[in-house]
């Protein structure tokens, strides 16, 4: 089996879209599959036309310099260059499938040459572009569009051959939207357990160069934006400051909501609580991880977070953390409240404080959640046990290709 895979992005680029990409990747090829990997022109900082990353090579969409800047016009131009570089590896490498990744910008250019060559398309969706768009905090670019862009979607998804999604939340928007049933298959978001190690004790040095000693640490690590929900967890932090003085937030990471964040601490006066420590080098992040002794993802409940299941909790359990997280649909549909985490209402900055409370006066509970963490992983959140589910989903689109 030959897959050439179109991705928006890739590594040597961190993101849960990479991390997620290069799991799939290496999986496939365990099972004998032969895989060849093709990025659009949002590929950052790339100029070169082919390139190995991790012992992946990619084949690059370059050179490309936009010459519209108005929306539109803008992604038009980008698919165009998407489409050419495709047919280009398409009709050199002779696939047994086209498979798309998120967003439909990639799609397009899947369907146009898979038609155009006889090759079966696989529409992989890990969010829709125009929610991810409206809750990164651009509602106001995207008003006008929204529902343009939503029917793009959806011609995509009916004339891929086979999709697939990473969540049950997603797949039912997929089905409503009057696409068979038959060919929507859930490919759940997942961990390689054997890269990721038990929490271990605290870097000394790190903790006292960033004033924690003595501290029950609260955390997040990750990107600052809107729909993450930590406002709230700063919200909150008055109210768990005054059951418990010792208490800090460490907040690693940095993104839209910077700013806004660092006024907040201001406004409310715990600026000597709470640690921004900015974006820190990957290589390090695990020191920081093991400062906290509760993590919080309070998302905000929105369209993104009640369809979308994230990485971050799954990453948590196989690390053996301890983490609260608000009970929007998509933490729910991973979580198993008070077994491997702990939910709280979402919007509730008094419930958010009572669920840290809870935990930070609870460590003889913490054992028993990150054993039952670790478990859920290693058991079910494998990548092995989700990139299977793609033999039905390569012989599917075979099949309705042909039969097409």
């Amino acid at each position: 089996m030959r897959i050439l895979h179109i991705l928006d992005h890739s590594i040597p680029l961190h993101s849960g879209y990479t991390f997620r990409t290069a799991a799939i990747l290496r999986e496939q090829r365990a099972l004998g599959w032969e895989t060849h990997h093709l990025t659009s022109p949002k590929q950052e900082k790339c100029s070169v036309r082919e390139e190995e990353v991790d012992g992946l090579r990619f084949h690059r969409t370059w050179p490309f310099s936009a010459k519209w800047k108005l929306p539109v016009l803008r992604e038009w131009e980008q698919m165009q260059a998407t489409t050419g570089r495709l047919e280009e590896l398409a009709r050199q490498l002779k696939p047994d499938a086209l498979h798309a990744h998120s967003p439909v910008l990639d799609a397009i250019p899947a369907i146009r040459v898979g038609r155009k060559l006889g090759i079966p398309v696989v529409y992989e969706v890990r969010a829709f572009w125009e929610d991810a768009a409206v809750d990164h905090g651009t509602s106001k670019e995207w008003g006008l569009r929204y529902r343009a862009t939503r029917a793009l979607e959806t011609w995509a998804l009916k004339n891929a051959d086979h999709v697939t999604t990473i969540c049950e939340g997603l797949r039912s928007d997929i089905v409503a939207r009057g696409v068979d049933a038959a060919k929507v298959t859930v490919i759940p978001n997942a961990v390689d357990v054997e890269t990721f190690t038990p929490s271990g004790p605290p870097d000394a040095d790190l903790k006292r160069a960033l004033g924690l000693e003595g501290c029950a640490v609260v955390g997040f690590i990750g990107s600052f934006y809107a729909y993450e929900g930590l406002d709230l967890l700063v919200t909150a932090m008055p109210a768990i400051l005054a059951a418990r003085p010792d208490a800090r937030l460490l907040m690693v990471g940095g993104g839209f909501q910077d700013a806004a964040l660092k006024e907040q601490v201001a406004r409310l006066g715990i600026a000597d609580k709470v640690v921004f420590t900015g974006r820190v080098p990957h290589a390090d992040v695990q020191r920081y991880y093991d400062l906290v002794d509760v993590l919080a993802y309070p998302r905000h409940s929105m369209r993104l977070t009640e369809l979308v299941t994230p990485l971050k909790p799954l990453e948590a359990m196989a690390q053996q953390r301890v983490f609260v997280a608000s009970d929007v649909g998509g933490h729910k549909e991973l979580i198993r409240d008070g077994d491997t985490g702990v939910l709280f209402k979402a919007g509730s900055a008094a419930a958010l404080a009572d669920a840290v409370l809870r935990l930070l006066n609870a460590p003889e509970r913490w054992e028993a959640l990150r054993s039952a963490g670790r478990a859920f992983v290693e058991n079910e959140r494998n990548w092995r046990n989700s990139v299977s589910r793609y033999r039905h989903v390569y012989a599917d689109a075979q099949a309705r290709a042909g039969s097409r």
